[in-house]
């Protein structure tokens, strides 16, 4: 007996340090495929200006990416280009272009999309970070505001990748990646109008990805829930409140980020990036409808009980 605690003893050491080992030369193996995933490629990004963009941003600018940022405000994409050139080394970088574009103004999106192509004449990668979002009863939603949600997260990324796609189906390689809501999966109370776009979005390029990958074309999406600039402890609430919370679990934008490069890496089609509960949450939408949409109720209910008593 005391020659079996004596191995197990000693063992249990072993095993710790032998799983660790592996754990820091996977995240190693992955960091060094990470850097090379961009590495003169060039890449699309809409929306830099966001938390997630700017961080995608320096990611792939110190991987040594030919960067395009595209975003609705040109001295701030000016300030972002400058920040990315002080933190980084000419000699290992590309100097940044940079492209006004605005999904909610489709009159001007051919103009944009006619500068995306004249950058470097072909694209490698089309990352599309874009999203309006509205929170409201659907009937008081106005149908202009339908309409602009629509454009900006549905028609805008649909037409600039139908632009794109000539060129790489032309050269037979390219990686389209939609950064989407999590609700094109989880449509929850009052989002309707902004979890029908991300639903048309999302087929979209579901059924796209299908069609191009005889091209050598990657198309992957990634649906998220709320981003986080910051962790924050989330306090105690009832069950059902935290899916269709104001601010659900999130994630927060290094993880985010860090998803991104391993997609591009892997070319992993789909990734759903999400705390446990809404991931069970979508697979009870799947296989529980029923449930589900009773817990959605009862919340609906609940939540109108408690402002009532408010007032």
């Amino acid at each position: 007996m005391e020659w079996l605690w004596g191995t197990t003893v000693l063992l249990v050491p072993a095993v710790v340090v032998l799983t660790a080992g592996f754990f820091y030369l996977y995240g190693l193996v992955l960091s060094l495929v990470s850097k090379t995933s961009v590495r003169n490629k060039v890449v699309l990004l809409t929306d830099a200006l966001t938390g997630l963009g700017k961080e995608c941003a320096g990611v792939f600018h110190r991987g040594g990416a030919r960067l395009v940022l595209c975003g609705r405000d040109w001295d701030q994409l000016e300030e972002l280009s400058e920040e990315l050139s002080r933190n980084s080394d000419p000699a290992l970088t590309y100097p940044v272009k940079l492209i006004l574009l605005d999904f909610g103004d489709m009159d001007s999106l051919p103009e944009a999309v006619e500068e995306v192509l004249e950058c470097y004449g072909c694209l490698d990668i089309l990352i599309i970070n874009s999203s309006l979002k509205v929170k409201a009863p659907a009937h008081s939603v106005s149908l202009e505001m339908d309409k602009l949600l629509m454009d900006n997260n549905y028609f805008g990324p649909v037409t600039l990748t139908k632009a794109v796609l000539p060129t790489m189906i032309s050269r037979r390689t390219g990686h389209i990646l939609l950064i989407n809501s999590i609700q094109a999966k989880l449509p929850v109370p009052f989002r309707s109008n902004y979890a029908a776009s991300k639903h048309a979005v999302q087929a979209f390029f579901d059924c796209l990805r299908a069609e191009v990958e005889e091209f050598g074309i990657t198309v992957s999406t990634i649906n998220h829930t709320f981003i986080s600039s910051t962790a924050i402890e989330e306090p105690q609430r009832p069950l059902w409140s935290w899916l269709y919370s104001r601010k659900p679990l999130g994630v927060s934008v290094d993880e985010a980020t860090t998803e991104i490069v391993k997609t591009l890496s892997n070319r992993k089609r789909e990734v759903l990036i999400a705390p446990s509960l809404p991931k069970m949450a979508v697979y009870a939408r799947s296989f529980f409808p029923n449930t589900f949409f009773a817990v959605m109720a009862a919340g609906v209910k609940d939540a109108a009980a408690a402002a009532e008593n408010l007032q």
